[in-house]
């Protein structure tokens, strides 16, 4: 099996897997039990966010547990709004955003808010300026992602959140592609919420977490019930989940810089060789460096993936195309209809070698060769 499928989701590694065992079988209590079990089960919660806090260069107190990623966005968007609800009903996001982002501001739109979608160039790129010129006296909240899950490409949310200084609206960022990819702390960041998930590091799935700093104040609740999560997130914690994205983060962080070298070599060596083939496009700017798309115009990405899905190897076109429509993210940056349908994304984890990436290009190739393009 050749996976190049990471920024979908990623293996789970045996120590994480081990760690999720133990906490279902060993450590099985209540984490909200008085009694010794419950309080085996308490510490794996409390050990879990203060490690996942400490990716993020943050305080434990800081770090609330989500379902996914998904959540964290709903939450913090809504949280925002609710904070600065004297402010105004305004909010500045982009059109390239995750669909969690995207679906919740407009259902926002419905419920009376208006929004800004500020568009990116031809490359994916969005500016700080772009973001910024869209804000109005009467914004509450800007949300920006720290990587587009598509193309790679990451925006200036640093640069954003000085420029909101001065400004009340609060600024929320969707770092589930960036966490443990590319450096950054919260602080240094400036985002008064950071939306992360396991999945995308090596802990399973059903588990994210939501950094609420800076000026993030009296957060609203997102359920209600025990009081679990500071009274913000009830419900039993998923102590299992917990551990393992915790483990999963540990191993990460034991080897971040060997990760991110060998990723970027990834990267950079799909550019070389995937650049030989001919007709073939890149697509975005591929900063981050475990995400590349391509395109092969007049070749349907469905059909690329399915053949190369035959063979083993395992790309996405689900980003892509929905439905043999173009996505949103390749629709706002403006590509024309035959490379947006021949597009299919490429993600590497450090897992990936080169010769993973050799049989990614005599597979393209291949298809290239022996299929003829649609007109």
């Amino acid at each position: 099996m050749i996976y190049l499928d990471h920024a979908a989701t990623t293996p789970v590694p045996p120590e994480a897997a081990q760690a999720m065992l133990e906490a279902l079988t060993k450590d099985f209590g209540n984490p909200s039990a008085q009694y010794a079990p419950g309080r085996q089960a308490k510490a794996i919660v409390d050990r879990g966010r203060a490690i996942i806090a400490g990716a993020l260069g943050a305080k434990p107190e800081q770090i609330f547990f989500t379902s996914c990623g998904t959540e964290g966005d709903n939450w913090a968007l809504r949280a925002a709004l609710h904070q600065n609800r004297r402010v105004g009903k305004h909010i500045v996001t982009t059109a390239v955003e995750h669909s969690a982002v995207l679906q919740c501001v407009r259902q926002l739109e419905r419920e009376g808010c208006s929004a800004t979608y500020v568009k990116p160039d031809g490359e994916g790129r969005i500016t700080a300026r772009a973001v910024l010129s869209a804000v109005r006296e009467d914004t509450a909240l800007v949300s920006v992602m720290l990587v587009n899950n598509e193309t790679g490409a990451v925006f200036p949310v640093e640069e954003i959140a000085a420029g909101l200084r001065d400004h009340p609206a609060l600024l929320h960022t969707d770092a589930v592609q960036g966490f443990l990819k590319i450096p950054f702390t919260a602080k240094g960041l400036g985002a008064d919420y950071i939306t992360l998930s396991a999945h995308k590091v090596g802990g399973p799935k059903g588990i994210g977490a939501l950094y609420a700093g800076g000026r993030a104040k009296n957060v609203l609740p997102l359920l209600f019930g025990g009081g679990q999560e500071g009274g913000l997130r009830p419900g039993t914690e998923a102590t299992a989940q917990i551990a393992g994205f915790a483990r999963a983060a540990e191993l990460r962080l034991e080897r971040r810089e060997e990760i991110a070298a060998r990723l970027a070599a990834c990267r950079d060596y799909a550019r070389e060789r995937l650049g030989a083939i001919p007709d073939l496009r890149f697509v975005g700017p591929g900063d981050a460096p475990h995400i590349l798309s391509v395109s092969l115009p007049g070749y349907p990405s469905q059909n690329i993936v399915s053949e190369l899905d035959g063979k083993g190897i395992y790309i996405s076109a689900g980003s892509a195309c929905h439905r043999g429509k173009a996505s949103h993210v390749l629709t706002a940056m403006g590509l024309d209809k035959r490379t947006a349908a021949g597009t299919v994304r490429v993600s590497f984890g450090p897992e990936t070698s080169f010769e993973d990436v050799d049989a990614l290009f005599e597979a393209l190739l291949a298809h290239r060769n022996t299929r003829f393009p649609m007109l």
